[in-house]
């Protein structure tokens, strides 16, 4: 029996979660998690380490790195293939600071 998923503390959800390429109609989707652009927002825009990205997250660092990895590709995918990148909802509870 699998452990049960924990809830991840996340940010503020984005302003905008379509991006794909200009003119290309009905292009591949790629879904990145809100778990994924929180640690591409938290590491990359913000350069926490990700140490301190998981405390942020209330998740283990290896955890962060997994999801920072996963992440990485799926943006490195869409942009070098020009395929649609969604963002989409998943469990989470947001903070309220």
């Amino acid at each position: 029996m699998p452990r049960p998923r924990k809830r991840k503390r996340l940010g503020q959800k984005p302003s905008y979660n379509e991006f794909g390429p200009k003119g290309v109609p009905n292009s591949e989707l790629i879904t990145l998690s809100l778990e994924e652009y929180e640690t591409i927002k938290l590491i990359d825009q913000k350069d926490l380490t990700q140490e301190e990205c998981a405390k942020k997250m209330n998740v283990a660092r290896t955890t962060v790195q997994r999801i920072y990895s996963n992440a990485r590709k799926k943006v490195a995918e869409a942009i070098i293939n020009g395929k649609t990148l969604i963002i989409e909802d998943v469990d989470y509870s947001v903070n309220q600071k």
